[in-house]
């Protein structure tokens, strides 16, 4: 298991994740395996259990586990591991400090900062993911953690921490963190334009708020407040099938096409510049990407990562010029990161449990020189 482990440490370097001596050691020392002891679902759907076939080899992959599923939906998981070196890296952990997580998962990201030198207090919802977080984190051995069970819009009351981590999906930023949280940041992946860029915040329970992207991801929603409508929301991811046929509206732009990294930078200013901007699986096509969503929520216009528009329904050309002067307004800005916005949150929601949830941006200066 130790060459597993160190292995899969270089996998993770291969792609991109920020390892310092640090976080390697802690990857290379948790047990990975003992936090999916009732096994994980497959990508083709079936159940890998230990001891079966490949399923050391599996776990110790760059991948997603999913470990609870209700009516086919996953509900619970240990996340993509490079993503969870990312976040940890944003969370600029210091041995001794009291990390607030919210979203137990398996218990494997709390392990990683025990590793660190953390006490972690990790608040889930879910009972039973909690229970079975517990008993991974003592079959692991890993002292430093607790794990409670409770409404993770409120975080750990009466409690203080110095920074706190968010592991499930969320429209906005509970105040309770915030005023829990000092000096911060809150490492939090919040929906933007039908996807989860992961943002670190800092500000009051009362306010001031602002916050800066990290990286893009995808995450699990998590239920009640934290995912409240607000005035700046997008709509909802598009399921595959519920789109109208999409047509060609604007020509390639970019040959060889945007890459990921920078197809998301674009897709993130999409969601900055339109309140329609969404995640869609095309029609017709073996792929998906950024679409402005018309009201119907059958039509509307995609950008693709060559700068091609494809757009449909009734109103397929307001939205197609739409999504040619999102294209034309990002090369004008110079084709700027999701790193490069600054973003002011407000606070909204629900009235009775209200979230900070991003409502203005605004690009940084490029460094000197760059």
């Amino acid at each position: 298991m130790t060459d597993l482990r160190r292995r899969f440490v270089e996998q993770l370097r291969r792609n991109g994740a920020p390892l310092t001596p640090e976080l390697a050691a802690a990857f290379a020392a948790v047990p990975r395996e003992l936090f999916v002891a009732e096994g994980f679902q497959r990508r083709d759907g079936s159940w890998a259990r230990p001891g079966t076939a490949g399923f050391r080899d599996a776990v110790y992959r760059d991948d997603v586990l999913v470990t609870k599923v209700d009516d086919r939906v996953a509900v619970s998981s240990s996340s993509q591991p490079s993503l969870m070196a990312i976040m940890l890296e944003g969370l600029e952990v210091r041995p001794g400090a009291r990390v607030l997580e919210v979203g137990a998962g398996t218990g494997y990201n709390a392990a990683l900062l025990a590793a660190l030198g953390a006490r972690v207090t990790s608040v889930d919802v879910q009972a039973d993911v909690a229970e079975r977080a517990r008993a991974a984190l003592a079959a692991a051995g890993v002292e430093g953690v607790r794990v409670l069970t409770g409404d993770g819009y409120a975080g750990a009351p009466g409690e203080t921490f110095d920074r706190a981590i968010v592991t499930v999906g969320v429209a906005g930023v509970s105040p309770q963190w915030l005023a829990q949280t000092r000096p911060g940041p809150i490492v939090v992946p919040v929906e933007h334009a039908g996807t989860h860029p992961v943002l670190a915040v800092h500000g009051a329970g009362e306010g001031p708020v602002t916050a800066t992207v990290i990286c893009p991801s995808g995450f699990m929603s998590a239920a009640g407040p934290l995912t409240a409508a607000h005035p700046r929301s997008h709509p909802h991811p598009v399921p595959t099938g519920a789109l109208t046929a999409f047509a060609p509206f604007a020509p390639p732009r970019w040959d060889p096409p945007l890459g990921s990294y920078a197809y998301r930078d674009l897709w993130y200013a999409a969601g900055v510049w339109s309140s329609r901007a969404t995640h869609a699986a095309l029609p017709d096509r073996d792929v998906s990407g950024v679409v402005l969503l018309d009201e119907p929520g059958t039509g509307g216009a995609a950008i693709l990562p060559d700068g091609s528009v494809l757009a449909g329904g009734d109103q397929a050309i307001g939205y197609g010029e739409q999504a040619v002067a999102i294209i034309d307004r990002w090369e004008a800005a110079g084709r700027p990161s999701m790193r490069a916005w600054q973003i002011t949150l407000e606070l909204t929601g629900d009235p009775g449990a209200p979230i900070w949830a991003p409502a203005s941006w605004s690009l940084r200066p490029a460094p000197a020189g760059g």
